[in-house]
């Protein structure tokens, strides 16, 4: 895919019924969803008041959300379909709380670190009885076909996993989810890559070694550096089997991207440490000690890989963040 406008940039819209008569909350929710993500009708438990929030972030091709919610259910129907079509494939990343998922292939049962992707205009029924939290991301058929994506029937289940567990789980779903909560999530920054997003999709439906998207070899490999970035025995070979590539495919990727897997990981610990060195919280640990938290192997190697990314030793960055807090 072509990288010539490689981030998009958004204004994070937030919705919450706190505040909100609880006689209404219903009513706002739907109307919400339908105007900013799919039209849904919504279900509660008898006397249970909606408690709701979600954070929609409509890019030039894409729609993101982050959405937390108190035990309920949610059901797009054939009428609402033919009343409010979306024309996209939806995308649910469960990060909490267990959910089931019915339409006419069946039900299925989801559990945090798991990815839904279904047609959203085929009609479904969604249930938490536990409450939730989740990403969602829209794409619109045509967006999604040009991605090379193809259409989720069945609607598919696939674990992403969670940082530091989940061995198995789709690197690709992974990187996806994480592009996707650093966007719109609680701090989340309104700013998404469309391609990289695209990329991961099409990646995430497929085979790794059929996928031959670049940009989500690219986001994959980095998601599992920043994951084992404190492992000093992380190497080129862990990174490609993690990912389903060769190393000689890894390679090619990092260098379409300008950089190869030493200079990743020496740029991601460097940023670690550099994080560290000026945050107050760190100021009794010594120099040595940051460097071998951030994966050096020794403080010499972590004194020439910080100065030969920034410049200055590890001491002269620490001096100069307390100089600035000064």
């Amino acid at each position: 895919m072509s990288r010539a406008t490689p981030a998009s940039r958004g204004a994070v819209d937030r919705f919450s019924t706190r505040g909100v008569p609880a006689a209404r909350r219903i009513e706002l929710w739907e109307e919400h969803n339908a105007d900013a993500l799919v039209a849904l009708r919504c279900r509660m438990p008898e006397e249970a008041a909606l408690e709701a929030s979600e954070a929609n972030l409509q890019l030039d091709r894409l729609h993101l959300a982050h959405v937390e919610a108190s035990p309920h259910a949610v059901e797009r129907t054939a009428r609402t379909v033919r009343a409010r079509p979306t024309e996209s494939v939806a995308l649910y990343f469960t990060l909490r709380g267990e959910a089931y998922f019915q339409h006419d292939d069946g039900i299925r049962r989801l559990r945090p670190g798991q990815l839904l992707v279904c047609d959203a205009d085929r009609p479904f029924l969604r249930g938490f009885s536990q409450g939730l939290e989740e990403l969602a991301m829209k794409v619109p058929y045509d967006v999604f076909r040009s991605a090379g994506g193809t259409m989720p029937r069945p609607a598919r289940v696939i674990d992403f996993g969670t940082p530091g567990a989940d061995p198995d789980a789709n690197p690709y779903a992974a990187a996806l989810a994480e592009l996707v909560a650093r966007a719109v999530g609680p701090d989340g920054d309104g700013v998404a890559d469309e391609d990289a997003a695209l990329d991961l999709v099409t990646a995430v439906l497929a085979e790794p070694e059929a996928s031959q998207a670049a940009g989500a070899h690219f986001a994959a490999a980095e998601r599992y550096v920043r994951q084992w970035l404190r492992d000093p025995t992380m190497s080129a070979r862990r990174i490609a089997d993690a990912i389903g590539l060769s190393e000689r495919q890894l390679s090619r990727v990092l260098a379409e991207h300008g950089t190869s897997v030493p200079r990743l990981i020496a740029r991601r610990r460097v940023e670690m440490a550099s994080r560290m060195l000026r945050m107050p919280s760190y100021a009794e640990q010594t120099v040595e000690a940051i460097g071998l938290r951030c994966g050096f192997s020794s403080a010499a190697q972590f004194s020439r890989v910080f100065r030969e990314q920034s410049g200055m030793s590890p001491s002269e960055a620490r001096r100069y963040a307390l100089t600035a807090r000064a």
